[in-house]
């Protein structure tokens, strides 16, 4: 248990660092960060770069 709200707070944005990191996802054709999930025909997993339309799975 942290001994302040000081530690606390770093702790948290540790967390919410390393998560950001874990989940980021950019577009293998463009680079753009702006990626949508979106379900395919099939019941799989898409995903849809909004910046450049480029689709992959």
């Amino acid at each position: 248990m942290p001994a302040s709200i000081l530690e606390e707070v770093d702790d948290l944005l540790e967390v919410a660092l390393n998560r950001e990191k874990a989940t980021l996802l950019d577009c293998p054709s463009c680079g753009s960060v702006h990626v949508a999930q979106v379900l395919g025909d099939n019941g799989g997993i898409s995903y849809v770069c909004t910046a450049c339309g480029h689709s992959w799975s």
